[in-house]
């Protein structure tokens, strides 16, 4: 167990090493129990986390705020449109300032080509731990929260296979975040991927690159595929998640003409008997239901998307009892 990681910041997941993902993993398990057995852990009494939001949220805001009240501490909420963020405070400002007020700063910053950098430049400016809440290129505590229940459902991820998968959906150019730091994360830890999308939705190539490096050192696989029932055969988990074709548009318009091209890529009972007979279902949340997965799968017995989604609480709640105290 690496117990180091004191005024760490979590940006990516490849910041840290496997053993401090892993250390945060147990944390996570430890504070899981204790609130399951009504065992307080006030471990960050006293200390406030500032929370700052340019894109909405409902998981990410509510597993924070309650997560920081269960620590025994206050979670700050800051909309950038309400705030003077709007009107100019730069990236250092906000470093400096909320650094100086506060014990930790927690960013949502999705806007692609913008996010990762703003929450970098905060990084570089803050005296204090920056967490991602999720910006453009990374989804740190969603995707620990996603391999934490991986490892509660199955046990040791290696060896097992995983697809992260490309869905239609129909409200907006979703980020590609989850995904990229999902197919990261996997691959550090032995599982073998199949990155399954349409041509125009790639991810970035130089994290692709990345992850096919990670599989090589931790003895995993990472195959490409564009078949979206080849995928799902014999698969044991699947992750089917909209993105946007960010790397290919030029413009809401044109991605939005593009996504159209794909509405039969839906999760649906049909595609879930070809994955292994216990193979789970996982998403992020919102899904598009009936358009990225049918109500049968998500509110199926393959489904863990509630389990998922209450695991973000615990993983956020270790990493920050890990380097905010």
């Amino acid at each position: 167990m690496q117990t180091n990681l004191r005024g760490r910041d979590l940006i990516g997941t490849q910041d840290w090493s496997k053993e401090e993902l892993q250390t945060a993993l147990e944390v996570a398990a430890q504070l899981k129990r204790e609130r399951a057995l009504g065992i307080p852990h006030p471990l960050l009494r006293d200390r406030v986390l500032a929370m700052l939001f340019f894109f909405s949220s409902t998981r990410t805001r509510g597993s924070f705020e309650s997560g920081m009240a269960q620590l025994g501490g206050h979670a700050e909420f800051i909309e950038s449109r309400t705030t003077q963020i709007a009107h100019g405070d730069t990236p250092k400002e906000i470093g400096e300032i909320l650094g100086r007020y506060n014990d930790g700063i927690a960013i949502r910053h999705v806007t692609w080509g913008e996010g990762n950098k703003y929450i970098n430049d905060v990084a570089a400016a803050s005296r204090v731990p920056v967490l991602n809440m999720q910006c453009d290129l990374f989804h740190p505590f969603q995707v620990l929260a996603d391999l934490f229940t991986i490892q509660e459902k199955l046990g040791d991820p290696r060896g097992k296979t995983l697809t992260v998968s490309w869905a239609y959906a129909s409200s907006y150019q979703k980020p590609m975040s989850a995904p990229i730091d999902l197919t990261l994360l996997a691959t550090r830890f032995g599982m073998n991927v199949r990155l399954v999308h349409p041509p125009e939705f790639k991810l970035v190539p130089e994290l692709v690159d990345q992850a096919r490096e990670n599989a090589r050192r931790s003895g995993g696989s990472l195959e490409l595929m564009d078949d979206f029932d080849a995928g799902f055969k014999g698969s044991d988990v699947i992750y089917a998640k909209s993105w946007g074709p960010l790397l290919v548009a030029k413009d809401d318009a044109e991605g939005t003409e593009i996504t159209g091209r794909y509405k039969d890529w839906i999760t649906n009972g049909r595609r879930m008997a070809l994955a292994s007979p216990d193979a789970l279902f996982m998403h992020p949340l919102p899904a598009d239901r009936n358009i990225e997965v049918t109500d049968e799968v998500i509110d199926g017995p393959h489904s863990v998307v509630y389990d998922e989604a209450e695991n973000r609480l615990h993983v956020q709640k270790a990493v920050m009892a890990l380097t905010m105290r």
